[in-house]
């Protein structure tokens, strides 16, 4: 299916996503969510795609959900037919922005976000499963769910206590205030602020460092162990997939091409495929629960 709310572009082994609605600031909509978790799908199951690159197009990330609805946008939510079939979780209606963002903490090749605006309720937290978020200097950031009488989504409790912290994350949650690159900076919700003109060029140089020398089975499986092991009770369970991961790595072409071409002072040249299901015997994450329904 060719997506209407976004664009998908492969180059060089980075795949680039584009929020494209910049007629209303790449406001979210149902379409836009199934078409960005195709495109987290799709570039997952291209061996060409090393890594992923998200953004906005014109002067918007994303402003946040389309309010096109009016005061009814939040309750009508199952109760009228859905513009694309979404499922069930625990019997209700999956939230949109869980739909759109966990294709991206199943993806197998590190995704980068590159903030060129706005990025206000879901455009927030969509960002969150991605694994380096740039901003630029007009960014601006909002999790602002309870000023909508509403709680955050897109499973954004799990991720963001993770990636700032607890008492971070509640300050902003709660309060529901718009705020700026810098403070986004101190919060550690970005990693690093660049002028506005230098944000594609180096999110891009970040994807092709990434692309350019190191091997895919081996960042996946090293992406998956990192997020995974955010909820592992012990660092045993690091110790027990490591090992399994190493045994197996270390045994296949791209590890001897690894040594092979540091020893010989040349770029490698790392040809293994990711392919399908698990990396080296790191088990696919998120895995699906039960109750989530078709």
């Amino acid at each position: 299916m060719t997506p209407t709310q976004l664009r998908y572009e492969v180059a060089d082994g980075i795949a680039t996503i584009t929020l494209s609605r910049p007629e209303s600031l790449n406001a979210f909509t149902p379409v836009m969510a199934a078409e960005f978790a195709a495109a987290a799908r799709q570039a997952d199951a291209d061996d060409d795609v090393r890594v992923v690159v998200v953004t906005g197009a014109g002067r918007a990330f994303c402003a946040g959900a389309d309010l096109g609805g009016g005061g009814g946008t939040f309750r009508d939510r199952g109760a009228r037919p859905d513009p694309v079939p979404r499922g069930t979780i625990d019997g209700v209606p999956r939230d949109w922005g869980g739909i759109a963002s966990l294709p991206f903490a199943a993806l197998r090749k590190p995704v980068i976000a590159a903030v060129n605006g706005p990025a206000v309720g879901i455009g927030a937290t969509i960002t969150l499963p991605m694994d380096v978020r740039i901003a630029a200097e007009s960014a601006r950031f909002g999790f602002v769910f309870a000023r909508r009488g509403i709680v955050p989504e897109a499973a954004s409790t799990w991720f963001l206590p993770r990636v700032v912290g607890i008492s971070q994350a509640v300050e902003w949650v709660a309060t529901g205030r718009v705020f700026d690159a810098a403070e986004a900076l101190r919060g550690r919700l970005v990693s690093r602020v660049v002028p506005d003109d230098e944000l594609l060029p180096t999110a891009l140089g970040l994807a092709r460092e990434i692309a350019e020398n190191t091997s895919g089975i081996a960042v996946g499986a090293a992406r998956q162990l990192l997020w995974s092991m955010l909820g592992a009770p012990s660092p045993w369970d690091a110790h027990r997939a490591e090992s399994r991961a190493l045994a197996e790595l270390g045994a296949g072409p791209d590890a001897v091409e690894g040594v092979t071409s540091f020893l010989e002072k040349r770029p490698p040249r790392f040809a293994a495929r990711l392919g399908e299901g698990s990396v080296a015997g790191v088990p696919r994450w998120p895995a699906a629960p039960e109750d989530a329904g078709p």
